[in-house]
């Protein structure tokens, strides 16, 4: 087992995993909101903007992510300079955050329609604007979900770079693949299964902790 390639592929799905979460957070966390606000239970009601946004998610969440990273060879050419087939590590950020970001945004569109209406309306005959039920209210309520959703998400993700291998790409998943598919280092792979596990272990745990500890409904 080199231990080198082994640090070397923590590293590789730590950046793939963290860069792409925050920008899939990015784009995802507002279209949720948006989709939750234009719905007929949010706060300004439009058909029209939920179904267009509702039909570009449900699109991005239909298609595999090893399809995308086909599909988005042209925008990483024009991001990074290089096809997506260049084997680095960076080459999976876009395919990682268009499979991640519509799954986000669901997630957060469900977690906001889980708070109750009555502390919505009690916020309105306070005299809140709309800015401040979703970013006081809204937002401050669905936290033990949203923190839920997030460690799934990250954990989804970590999944998703299994198909860096595709691309030449690094990563625990593709290391632990190669060791054991195509080499004889059956105590690498498993070396290389253990830190996934975990990983994804520290990061579902993680985000149940400080989900309980969000939840007022268990104070």
């Amino acid at each position: 087992m080199n231990w080198t390639n082994l640090l070397e592929a923590i590293s590789d799905t730590l950046l793939m995993t963290v860069i792409s979460t925050i920008v899939a957070y990015i784009i995802g966390l507002p279209i949720g909101i948006i989709l939750y606000n234009t719905s007929n239970k949010g706060l300004k009601p439009n058909k029209i903007i939920n179904s267009i946004l509702g039909t570009i998610v449900n699109i991005f969440r239909s298609i595999p992510c090893l399809l995308l990273i086909i599909i988005f060879i042209p925008v990483t050419n024009i991001i990074f300079g290089k096809g997506s087939w260049s084997g680095d590590w960076y080459s999976m950020i876009v395919p990682l955050v268009a499979a991640s970001f519509a799954f986000i945004s669901r997630m957060v569109e469900q977690s906001l329609a889980e708070v109750p209406s009555g502390v919505i309306e009690a916020s309105k005959s306070l005299g809140a604007s709309d800015l401040q039920i979703v970013t006081k209210v809204l937002l401050s309520e669905a936290k033990p979900s949203l923190v839920s959703g997030f460690a799934v998400t990250v954990v989804s993700i970590i999944g998703y770079t299994s198909f860096a291998g595709y691309i030449a790409g690094g990563g625990l998943i593709v290391e632990a693949f190669n060791l054991g598919y195509y080499g004889t280092e059956k105590l690498g792979m498993w070396i290389c299964i253990l830190f996934v596990v975990i990983i994804v272990q520290i990061i579902q745990e993680g985000g149940l902790y400080i989900s309980k500890k969000l939840d007022k409904r268990r104070k």
